[in-house]
């Protein structure tokens, strides 16, 4: 015999049939046990765990291969913690489970702690990922900023240098002058003394014979200024020497090429600033010039950006696994309301279930009088189990139901 396939609507009857009994099999279950769980929140918490753990790992894998070297063995070893890390973060969303579905208030701080510890591990982890983020543009702009601080450092030592030359120029010339006026004023005295006097002596010695002789005698003075004269001379020569060296040390010192070293280190440096955020926020927040900012302002800021985003990415997954439980009353939570029943109250309560339990009969007695007169078709058609299928072939146009009167 040829099986015919039921109807469609029969199939969608059953599917939802079963559909209400498993919703209603886990609604007694959920009742049952006190709480339901939604697992697909549960789901992307543990998503969220896995971005974040995964990230981690790779930062701290980038991280050991930027200080250490991989054939070394100390790259191995900074990635040792790292994974113990992970290991930890994953603890974080059943502990935020068992808070909420845990009735000990001692079990429920332990799991508070352990999640404060592992928001911890979790906030440590996304603050060195936050500040690798950052830390190429920083690291170029203070380097920028060393350069710039070496080329204005060597501008003031020039400055520092070519102040000293023009000094012992200064000094040089100044006692070249000196000299010039000593020379001067000493070929003046000597211009103004007396020539020598000469005169003839004649006479006879001890001996008897007659000598003669011319005897010039010159202005003692003249000595004197003569030396002093000739002192200032080679002094003048010395230092004319000395000057002409001074000025050759002043003219080997370019301020110019200082200035534009110092130029070209403040564009390069204006332009790491710019190509930083960081720097521009900090600037927002001051109220000053990007480039004005200084290193302690950029790290409070810093700090700032970087651990407030970790904290939240550390409790995040947690408050969504605490969110994903939902707690039902049980009936021990009923049965311990302390409610007490006054004995003068009882009569009324039994009356009141009597009538309920009378309304629901007359109910239920209307309705197999509808069935069995056709005006209603029930909803379950399924045939007990023993009862003899109906005479004669079903036809589908049996199974149409009849419009309620």
């Amino acid at each position: 015999m040829l099986l015919r396939k039921p109807p469609d609507r029969i199939v969608a009857r059953e599917k939802r049939a079963w559909s209400d009994e498993t919703a209603a099999w886990k609604q007694r279950r959920a009742i049952e046990k006190g709480y339901r769980i939604r697992w697909g929140y549960v789901g992307i918490a543990y998503l969220v765990e896995a971005l974040v753990i995964c990230t981690s790992l790779a930062g701290a894998w980038f991280f050991a291969e930027t200080y250490a070297d991989r054939n070394d063995q100390s790259f191995w070893f900074m990635l040792l913690a790292p994974v113990v890390y992970a290991a930890i973060e994953l603890c974080r969303v059943p502990l935020g489970i068992l808070i909420r579905v845990q009735r000990d208030w001692l079990i429920k701080s332990l799991a508070v702690i352990g999640i404060v510890m592992a928001a911890g591990v979790t906030t440590k982890s996304v603050s060195q990922l936050g500040e690798m983020m950052f830390h190429p543009r920083l690291a170029e702009a203070a380097k920028a900023r060393t350069v710039l601080n070496e080329a204005q450092a060597d501008r003031a030592s020039l400055d520092t240098r070519i102040a000293q030359a023009d000094a012992r120029v200064a000094q040089y010339s100044a006692e070249s002058q000196a000299l010039e006026k000593r020379a001067s004023e000493a070929s003046a005295q000597l211009a103004g003394l007396p020539g020598q006097r000469c005169e003839r002596l004649s006479g006879t010695n001890s001996r008897g014979k007659r000598y003669s002789y011319m005897r010039c005698v010159t202005d003692p003075r003249t000595a004197t200024i003569a030396g002093s004269l000739k002192s200032a001379g080679d002094e003048r020569n010395a230092v004319a020497k000395n000057l002409a060296e001074a000025r050759a040390a002043r003219a080997a010192l370019d301020r110019g090429a200082s200035d534009r070293r110092v130029t070209e280190a403040e564009v390069s440096y204006r332009d790491a600033v710019r190509r930083s955020q960081l720097h521009s926020f900090t600037a927002m927040v001051y109220g000053v010039d990007p480039i004005d900012v200084t290193d302690q302002q950029v790290h409070a800021f810093l700090r700032i950006f970087v651990f407030v985003p970790a904290l939240c990415a550390a409790f995040a997954s947690t408050l969504l696994a605490l969110c994903a439980v939902q707690l039902r009353r049980t009936y021990a939570d009923e049965d311990d309301l302390g409610v007490v029943l006054n004995q003068e109250g009882m009569p009324l309560l039994l009356n009141q279930i009597a009538e309920s339990a009378g309304q629901f009969g007359d109910a239920q007695r209307a309705v197999r009088e509808a069935i069995a007169s056709g005006a209603a078709i029930p909803l379950d058609q399924r045939r007990p189990q023993g009862s003899a299928p109906a005479a004669g072939p079903a036809r589908d146009d049996d199974r149409i139901e009849r419009p309620r009167s």
